[in-house]
């Protein structure tokens, strides 16, 4: 098939859902699929081969000028080029770029809006490029906050289009109500022009077609995959006198809970009787949360803790790998209940039992994989008596990690998501040129 993939990029973030994309295009072009991946906002960040396109669509910056002065919804394209190169957007990507979801209501609800918004111009922009390319087959979005590309793409295309539901709604959370109920209102409208919906998780098809009205019937579930090739499963050789390590490696971020992990750690080491360990912790800290790890660390200060604990920053692919293996037990005890949940599925490749929530996508790898435990969300004891488990059972716990890397390459790898989306992709193509000769 030939696929047009649109990407949405998060800056200079690693972004969960720019790798899952990245990944999945990476799979479908090894079976032989001729692939565009297309970055929008944005070009993406990924930690292994990058093989989105050099041209970025529906640039950032032109969204926000657009959105603040009328000026630049009539500037020429030719001008628009300016702040639209991928050297621009990169460079505006090494700065602070205001990403609080309460701030920017009324952006997402004129991108929302489509055509009648006042990004039109970039979705002319965007719809040009598609029709100037040899054709597609099918036609993907990147989340159902880009849905109002649906009818413009549709209607140029006569291409089946799909949409990939992948966590929005801890974005919509974030909005005013207002702001909120209108984006949902919008998001539910452009549904009528989807030819299938992908759910990246079989939790997230449920609450997300809850959420937006969308018919079970055309949300296909493809669950993650990832690269399995340089994460080994062996997990670390420990001497009994060595510290339990515990590791976090997510955003660093109060839906991801890190604060619920050093609190658990807390009633580890004051009231389950954990000897001297360790808490080390990694991954991406946007500028507006670091008050938030400063409150983490001086909670771990008064506790007398601050000294075993240690962040990592943001890591690459080799330090992350690096970083997986000199753990004993990982857990993100995230309070926002995941419909992705891509680094429990790394921890587990490289051998490392984990303590998950017993809630969305976590319960579903953790049950398919028996890769780790299962424990009550929100609950710091909970988690804390999931860590003693694993301190105090080391036979269980490195077979418990044996079989969750061996769970993952048996259902989570880069080549089953691919085969699961193409079977998707088919699904909407035959559906959609069905429907179109049924018409004529």
């Amino acid at each position: 098939m030939r696929i047009l993939s649109i990407t949405a990029g998060a800056a200079d973030m690693y972004c969960g859902s720019c790798l899952r994309d990245n990944a999945l295009a990476r799979a479908l072009m090894a079976a032989g699929h001729d692939v565009t991946l297309a970055p929008v906002y944005t070009p993406t960040r990924t930690d292994v081969e990058n093989v989105s396109q050099p041209k970025v669509l529906f640039g950032g910056v032109s969204v926000y000028l657009q959105q603040a002065s009328a000026l630049f919804r009539h500037t020429p394209w030719a001008l628009d080029r300016l702040w639209d190169s991928r050297a621009f957007l990169n460079l505006v990507s090494k700065r602070s770029i205001q990403v609080d979801a309460g701030s920017l209501g009324s952006l997402t609800v004129s991108t929302l809006l489509g055509e009648r918004g006042f990004q039109r111009k970039e979705i002319e922009k965007l719809v040009h490029w598609i029709v100037s390319e040899p054709p597609f087959d099918v036609i993907n979005i990147p989340n159902a906050l880009l849905i109002s590309l649906a009818p413009p793409i549709r209607r140029a295309t006569g291409r089946p289009v799909c949409v990939t539901l992948q966590g929005e709604d801890l974005f919509l959370d974030g909005l005013p109500e207002a702001d909120r109920e209108r984006s949902e209102e919008l998001i539910r409208e452009h549904s009528r022009d989807v030819d299938l919906f992908l759910s990246v998780s079989e939790y997230y098809k449920d609450y997300a077609g809850a959420r937006f009205r969308i018919s079970p019937d055309r949300i296909a579930v493809t669950p993650l995959g990832v690269a399995t090739d340089d994460l080994t499963a062996g997990g670390r050789t420990r001497l009994q006198s060595d510290p339990f390590v515990i590791g976090y490696f997510a955003r660093i971020a109060p839906e991801k809970s890190l604060h619920l992990l050093a609190a658990a750690y807390r009633v580890a080491r004051r009231e389950r009787g954990l000897p001297p360990s360790r808490l080390e912790a990694a991954g991406y800290l946007a500028p507006e949360h670091r008050p938030y790890l400063a409150r983490i660390e001086r909670e771990l200060t008064d506790w007398g803790l601050r000294d075993e604990f240690h962040y990592h920053g943001t890591l690459d692919r080799t330090d992350k790998i690096r970083f997986l293996h000199g753990l004993d037990a990982f857990s993100v005890p995230s309070t926002y209940v995941e419909p992705k949940g891509l680094y429990l599925l790394e921890a587990m490749s490289c051998g490392i039992p984990v303590v998950a929530p017993n809630h969305g996508s976590m319960r579903e790898m953790v049950n398919m994989t028996g890769g780790g435990l299962l424990v009550t969300p929100d609950d710091p004891a909970s988690f804390a008596d999931g860590l003693m488990a694993l301190r105090e059972h080391p036979g269980q716990a490195r077979e418990m990690g044996l079989q969750g890397a061996a769970g993952v390459r048996e259902h989570y790898t880069e080549r089953q998501m691919g085969e699961r989306v193409l079977t998707a992709y088919r699904r909407a193509f035959d559906t959609h040129h069905a429907a179109t000769d049924a018409r004529s």
